[in-house]
């Protein structure tokens, strides 16, 4: 099943950043707050991990911010 798409055109570009990269989606839990997870490519206990809201207060510093979490990555 594909991943839904994110509402917000700047999130959904860093998502796709992200997935180029060897990141995958993971969907929110029954009672989760946001939109789905991004899991870096390290598949131990020892991997990145970054939330992706539905509804950010300002999508393109959010988007930034992932972009930011992705190239800092030591696992990438």
């Amino acid at each position: 099943m594909p991943r839904p798409r994110h509402p917000s055109a700047a999130v959904e570009a860093a998502v796709k950043y992200a997935e180029e990269l060897g990141w995958r989606y993971k969907a929110p839990g029954k009672s989760a707050h946001s939109w789905g997870r991004l899991l870096c490519p390290e598949h131990s206990r020892d991997g990145c991990l970054m939330s992706v809201w539905s509804t950010p207060r300002n999508a393109e510093n959010h988007a930034k911010k992932i972009i930011r979490k992705v190239d800092n990555c030591p696992h990438c």
